[in-house]
């Protein structure tokens, strides 16, 4: 006689019994189930695990009982990554669809924005007619309003005045690229260099002398500039500094073929002025 193991049809318990027990019966020590007593393997080395039959119940075709872990097939693994992408997508869609008002309005508010920042119409002044360009700094009149005049043939109105280093600007359009601009770059590290003088330069006054230069929009609404070395009549009276300001007078009148000249009465902002460039490397 040999023994052999075989498994319980019920609950999967190992048992181990006699071959002179084949077809016999016996109750499983786990499930107290009756069973069936398989027939021993032919070989005695067999590697396989019979499964006996529960009393009443035919034996289960096949002779292996199967313990290890369960693999999907590959196809299957695919069908469901597939299925689960198209509901990630779907509920994606859903909610586009859901809040699609509130997504477009905010690109749509966004872009309006923009639109109007970089398109806003340029405000049009009208040339001061109270004021006389001229050369002459001996006929040169100050009026006690604020800074006018006519740049690139266009009505000027100083909406911002910024002194930067030596650098006094004034400006029309508060923000971006100036509708309408002058800047004069005076000799000076600071603002404040500059409080409580006089600055005159005539046409005939050879250089080095201050650059001014013009500022100005084309019909495309595109920055343009042009730098004035000489030949201008300039005269800048600073009032003391304070509280990060400085007041001021001007008048400048500009020989370019559109007479342009600015004349009145300043309030500038006094900022830091602009970092040195830095040194391009050797080489």
């Amino acid at each position: 006689m040999s023994e052999f193991k075989f498994a319980c049809p019920v609950c999967g318990q190992h048992i181990t019994a006699d071959s002179a027990t084949s077809g016999g019966q016996l109750e499983c020590p786990t499930c107290f189930q009756k069973i069936v007593v398989p027939q021993a393997p032919s070989s005695p080395d067999s590697k396989f695990i019979l499964s006996a039959s529960q009393v009443s119940k035919p034996r289960p075709q096949g002779t292996t009982a199967h313990f290890g872990p369960i693999h999907l097939p590959r196809e299957r693994n695919s069908v469901l990554a597939t299925i689960a992408l198209f509901l990630v997508l779907g509920a994606a869609g859903a909610a586009v669809f859901v809040f699609r008002e509130k997504i477009f309005k905010s690109r749509r508010d966004h872009s309006l924005a923009i639109a109007k920042s970089t398109n806003a119409p340029i405000k049009v002044y009208p040339v001061p007619t109270n004021i006389v360009w001229t050369l002459e700094l001996a006929h040169a009149v100050i009026p006690e309003i604020n800074a006018v005049g006519s740049i690139h043939n266009s009505g000027f109105f100083c909406e911002k005045a910024i002194l930067q280093g030596g650098h006094l600007t004034l400006r029309q359009g508060k923000t971006g690229a100036a509708d309408l601009g002058l800047t004069v770059q005076l000799f000076a590290q600071q603002g404040e260099d500059l409080s409580g003088k006089t600055v005159e330069v005539g046409p005939e006054r050879p250089p080095p002398i201050p650059k001014v230069v013009m500022r100005w929009k084309d019909d495309q609404q595109k920055a343009v500039t042009r730098s004035i070395n000489g030949g201008y009549a300039l005269r800048v009276e600073f009032g003391g500094a304070a509280n990060g300001r400085m007041p001021g007078k001007i008048y400048v009148g500009l020989p370019d073929e559109n007479k342009s000249f600015v004349a009145g009465t300043f309030d500038a902002e006094i900022r830091k002025p602009p970092p040195p460039p830095k040194p391009k490397p050797a080489g």
